[in-house]
């Protein structure tokens, strides 16, 4: 068995940042011609742990579909991670700034995550945005979509995609092998 040094910077660096308690180590990297075995008994390694982008996904048991016009409509009220995914369109109207928003309120005051608005000095103006975000609800917190016009469209869904402490929420009817 021989043992040589390894020199490279690039790993000593890497080590480094992932080994924080290694950074005042002191001595270079070894490596050996022996070869030894590492058998990784993780979830992951089994194929049982799902990845995160599958367990987000929309599914018809899981989703909360909303259309809101003219309206604020609440879609979520408990606590956790949930995906919005929506398409939002708004024209010009007779009311003074027309708005669509996603708005958080925690039981006192409102707080707008996002908007698309039209002013009433616009002249044939129409606006269509996709929507595809994450949003934590903290307890005592609600989601709410709001259409300050009946020329503003709201349509989508919402799932809830981790509980407030993190942990993922498959989509309903999903079973992982």
């Amino acid at each position: 068995m021989s043992i040589s040094s390894v020199t490279s910077e690039a790993l000593q660096l890497k080590l480094r940042q992932l080994l924080p308690s290694q950074q005042g180590f002191g001595t270079d990297i070894s490596a050996s011609d022996t070869i030894i075995p590492i058998i990784d008994l993780t979830p992951a390694s089994e194929g049982s742990d799902t990845p995160e982008f599958l367990q987000t996904a929309l599914n018809f048991g899981g989703a909360t579909a909303f259309s809101t016009s003219n309206t604020t409509t609440t879609i979520a009220n408990t606590s956790g991670f949930y995906r919005l995914f929506a398409n939002c369109s708004i024209r010009q109207s007779s009311s003074a700034d027309n708005k669509a928003q996603i708005v958080i309120n925690d039981g006192v005051d409102d707080k707008i995550m996002w908007q698309l608005t039209v002013d009433t000095l616009s002249t044939d103006v129409g606006y269509t945005a996709n929507v595809d975000v994450n949003i934590f609800l903290a307890t005592g917190e609600t989601l709410k979509i709001v259409s300050s016009d009946d020329s503003s469209f709201f349509v989508g869904s919402v799932r809830q995609i981790a509980d407030s402490g993190g942990t993922l929420v498959n989509p309903v009817g999903f079973t992982p092998q």
